[in-house]
């Protein structure tokens, strides 16, 4: 079946296989929080995004194949309720932006803009995006044969960028980074993958770059 990327929380979750890597999607918690395991097809080896929460589904869905690493989008609690849990079950690295890490309930290895987290073979860039919290950060998969794909944490989203509680400084800064760390390097055919709700791509959201700097968030 084609992968749309439209789940809810106690349905099924969405699978998209990709030539060198496995993208399994769920939506677990009360706040509809996506998480993502990735699986490296050529060495088993297997990543999640953000153990949001439901620690027994996600171990459940990382199956006897194990967990190597957990990376952590931002610090906000929904989005780590099960890290503490999956961590200890799976002996995985906890990964997290070094401007995030305290707010974690682990200790969990920090990254910068720029740095590379990988899952066997494939390589995930760390996108540091300044505004929802200090050490938000999207994960980039460049696939060798197709598009980009890109988890995007809770800094973008269909119709606009992550909520910066009506900070201007926040929203200036947050946009900023969407905007040229994302929108100007990458293609129209990128697929967004984020924290909440259902995926789209920066060909869908681009026309709508100057409407969202106008309403400021």
């Amino acid at each position: 079946m084609t992968y749309t990327g439209d789940v809810t929380t106690g349905g099924p979750t969405d699978v998209r296989e990709l030539p060198d890597l496995t993208i399994t999607k769920v939506s677990v918690g009360p706040m509809d929080n996506n998480a993502y395991l990735l699986r490296c097809r050529s060495t088993g080896e297997q990543l999640l995004i953000d153990a949001a929460n439901e620690a027994p589904r996600l171990l459940e869905l990382a199956g006897t194949g194990g967990l190597a690493t957990v990376v952590t989008t931002h610090r906000h609690m929904d989005h780590w309720v099960a890290l503490e849990e999956t961590v200890a079950d799976t002996g995985a690295r906890s990964v997290a932006h070094v401007d995030d890490a305290e707010g974690l309930p682990i200790p969990s290895d920090t990254v910068t803009d720029g740095e590379t987290v990988r899952v066997g073979d494939c390589a995930l860039e760390v996108i540091h995006l300044v505004g929802h919290t200090p050490g938000s950060i999207a994960l980039l998969y460049r696939d060798p044969t197709g598009e980009p794909h890109l988890f995007t944490g809770d800094s973008l989203f269909p119709g606009g960028v992550g909520n910066t509680h009506q900070d201007a400084a926040a929203f200036a800064s947050l946009i900023d980074d969407v905007e040229h760390k994302l929108f100007d390097r990458l293609p129209d055919g990128t697929w967004v993958y984020p924290g909440h709700g259902r995926d789209t791509t920066l060909g869908a959201e681009r026309p709508a770059l100057p409407d969202w700097r106008a309403r400021g968030w």
